[in-house]
């Protein structure tokens, strides 16, 4: 088909600038390893995993044969009352990685869906205790929570939420961590433990007995990197349990070795009561999600109704999707025998390393970074986020891929990737940024 504003006009592109992207439209046609390749033949690097979806890197043909030959013996079958073998063992080596006693999982189809449903989750669980009253929810400034009405409702990027006036009653919002004086921190940053201390202001304000959660990123993602400083989350955690409320770690991007850790919430030696995950479960070839919740959450639901009575009522057509799950299957195998998350925290220090080689650029505004994930923070042009944009277009047609959020760009290479293939990011990226000055 012809590649024109005309013959592109049909679809109606998320988060995308749809009339600037069909008039000079970056189209992918091929993808394998750390590489894409555009509809005009150039290759591009993926220095962000895709969408920090694709962590054993493009083209793993274990996935598709595995989803292949899971299509052609059972295509589908729905999880109401019914059920297939490839969602229990998949449930399985998923709480196999995951921190106790975090055992049951929730499978949904993606990140937005599996914050939603950990939000049905906190106030099925405080009813069934007898607690229905606690029904306010906190979260954090900046904080990305996926684009349903709950994830919105609980998002602290005003851009997601703005357009949309109706949302969720009994939320309230935080300070994120991030301080002027953390600049060009490299890891978890020295000072702002201290803002943890605004959940006991919430508190204070509402009556703890009244909150059922805290919604936290364990890094902040989307927003670009803002990662904890030390001793906060294990005081976010000491304030939850002095009141009652579950602490919900959201892990979408987080998850499944970006930190070096099966979850970062042992990379953090913090442990939640519910963690949401998606994107890296099936490294991004099938749509996926999942909420995994501590064994009392679970026993608290299902014990609290009668005998073969549905306990929670709540689902998705497509979830535990026989071809998810066997993508998934597949995805952790590969995780566990090429040791994809020992090799991504041996390649943290060269990773970072090469990101704060762009430090003295003088576009470069901050740097953070923590595990395999990095923002590098523009100084902005002539409005907030349109050096962003415009970079994001130009690194695309010299070579590498990129997620910007805004003036901050987001590196999150795949865990397959070699010292070179790290140095190939920096050179391009820096290159760009020359460009631009």
């Amino acid at each position: 088909m012809p590649f024109d504003v005309n013959s592109l006009e049909a679809h109606w592109m998320p988060f995308s600038a749809n009339r600037a992207f069909k008039k000079e439209p970056r189209l992918v046609v091929k993808s394998e390893g750390m590489y894409c390749w555009d509809y005009k033949g150039g290759q591009v690097i993926d220095g962000s995993s895709s969408l920090f979806t694709t962590p054993c890197g493009h083209g793993r043909t274990e996935i598709a044969d595995a989803v292949h030959q899971q299509m052609t013996t059972n295509d589908y079958i729905p999880h109401f009352s019914l059920g297939h073998p490839g969602s229990f063992e998949l449930a399985e080596m998923v709480a196999r990685i995951l921190p106790d006693p975090l055992n049951h999982v929730f499978f949904t189809n993606s990140g937005s869906e599996s914050v939603d449903t950990a939000m049905k989750i906190v106030l099925a669980y405080h009813r069934a205790k007898g607690e229905a009253h606690r029904n306010r929810m906190v979260s954090r400034e900046r904080a990305y929570h996926g684009v349903n009405m709950g994830g919105i409702s609980l998002s602290g990027m005003v851009k997601n939420r703005e357009t949309f006036g109706l949302t969720l009653p009994n939320i309230s919002l935080i300070r994120h961590t991030w301080t002027e004086e953390q600049r060009f921190s490299k890891g978890q940053p020295k000072t702002g433990a201290e803002m943890a201390e605004d959940i006991e202001r919430i508190a204070m304000s509402y009556g703890g007995s009244t909150i059922a959660a805290v919604f936290i990123e364990p890094v902040a993602g989307s927003t670009g990197t803002l990662v904890p400083p030390e001793g906060y989350l294990k005081r976010v955690r000491e304030i939850c349990d002095k009141h009652g409320m579950l602490l919900v770690f959201d892990e979408v991007i987080t998850g499944f070795g970006r930190m070096g850790t099966g979850f970062a919430s042992e990379r953090f030696g913090v442990t939640p009561d519910i963690i949401t995950m998606a994107k890296a479960l099936t490294n991004g070839a099938i749509p996926m999600g999942a909420v995994a919740v501590r064994d009392e959450i679970y026993d608290t639901i299902t014990n609290a109704s009668p005998d073969d009575a549905i306990e929670f009522f709540h689902g998705y057509t497509y979830s535990a999707h026989p071809a998810a799950c066997a993508a998934g299957i597949a995805t952790q195998k590969i995780y566990q025998d090429e040791g994809l998350f020992e090799r991504a925290a041996a390649m943290e220090d060269y990773f970072l390393e090469g990101v704060w080689s762009l430090k003295d650029h003088p576009l470069v505004y901050d740097l953070r970074g923590i595990g395999m994930m990095a923002t590098v923070e523009v100084h902005p042009g002539a409005a907030p986020g349109a050096r962003g944009g415009a970079l994001q277009k130009d690194m695309f047609w010299n070579g590498l891929h990129v997620k910007w959020t805004g003036d901050n760009a987001i590196l999150a290479p795949a865990f397959i990737a070699e010292r070179h293939h790290i140095d190939e990011i920096i050179e391009k990226f820096r290159k760009t940024l020359d460009q631009h000055l």
